[in-house]
């Protein structure tokens, strides 16, 4: 998602506190864990992470979008919600430390830190060369994969150049789908349309024998009423960074490496304790992986 910082005007939608939050404060993980969903790990269990300490009474101020569900948004009375915001609180209650969180509008969201409104921006803003030299990266919390789906009266075997040779695929024309796909399933008949809605009833629709996408949408779309049961995932996830991005991480001051850090070690212990999977098993209940 493309943010621009020509506008510095935020939408407070709402403001939490979290005061002296501790791990027992914190909910419990969920123990009815589901199965069938695949849980990404992102930190590395041969590495450990020293916890820094942070100075002593800091309030960490956290910054994150206003309407990018399940990612960030706001529920049905006007709180932040989502993946993200979920995961900023988990942070806090891990570090031990007090926060707050403050959605803004995309156009001014990048300008928070810059302009000492936030100290950290937890959204799904995928770090660039240019972000990288702006600001300092937590490791991943997230990363969107893609995926192939399928009617389910359609016999195709798998997500393989073969199986896909001479099927239509629908695909967002300009994406990085569409380039992935015309590079590695060549013999693929590529159908592009202007947006995802479109490719994807053209795969419902029978017009399409396979579609190719960001599989969060996707998920959600096969999990919802729009796609009426019609279709599943075939084959795994793809996350080629060259197309598709490394991951999110968390933004901060790019001097600010004690932070970062803290983050770091916040998130490989969320990941060591299960809060991660209890997180996302909340806002994604259909496997992306």
């Amino acid at each position: 998602m493309q943010l621009s910082g020509a506008h510095a005007r935020a939408i407070a939608l709402a403001l939490f506190v979290v005061g002296a939050w501790t791990p027992a404060a914190a909910q419990t993980p969920a123990p009815s864990a589901a199965a069938d969903v695949a849980i990404p790990r992102f930190s590395d269990p041969r590495t450990r992470i020293e916890k820094p300490d942070l100075p002593a009474g800091r309030v960490l101020r956290w910054a994150t979008g206003d309407d990018y569900p399940p990612f960030h948004y706001a529920d049905g009375d006007g709180q932040p919600a989502g993946f993200a915001v979920d995961l900023a609180r988990a942070i806090c209650s891990e570090l031990q430390v007090a926060c707050t969180l403050q959605a803004w509008r995309w156009d001014a969201l990048l300008d928070t830190i810059d302009k000492r409104q936030a100290d950290a921006i937890v959204a799904m803003v995928r770090p660039t060369a240019e972000l990288r030299a702006r600001f300092g990266v937590s490791e991943r919390f997230h990363q969107t994969p893609a995926r192939f789906v399928a009617r389910n009266d359609k016999a195709i075997p798998g997500a393989t150049p073969e199986a896909l040779a001479g099927r239509a695929v629908a695909v967002v024309e300009g994406s990085a789908h569409e380039a992935f796909l015309k590079t590695f399933f060549p013999q693929a008949v590529a159908k592009p349309f202007r947006n995802a809605d479109e490719a994807r009833a053209a795969v419902k629709e029978g017009r399409a024998d396979a579609g190719f996408g960001d599989g969060v949408a996707l998920a959600f779309w096969l999990n919802g009423t729009a796609s009426g049961g019609c279709c599943r995932f075939i084959g795994g996830p793809f996350a080629e960074s060259r197309y598709f991005g490394e991951g999110v991480g968390v933004l901060v001051r790019p001097t600010d490496d004690k932070l970062r850090q803290a983050i770091d070690y916040a998130l490989q212990r969320l990941d060591e304790n299960g809060a991660y999977a209890e997180i996302y098993l909340r806002h994604f209940p259909v496997s992306l992986w």
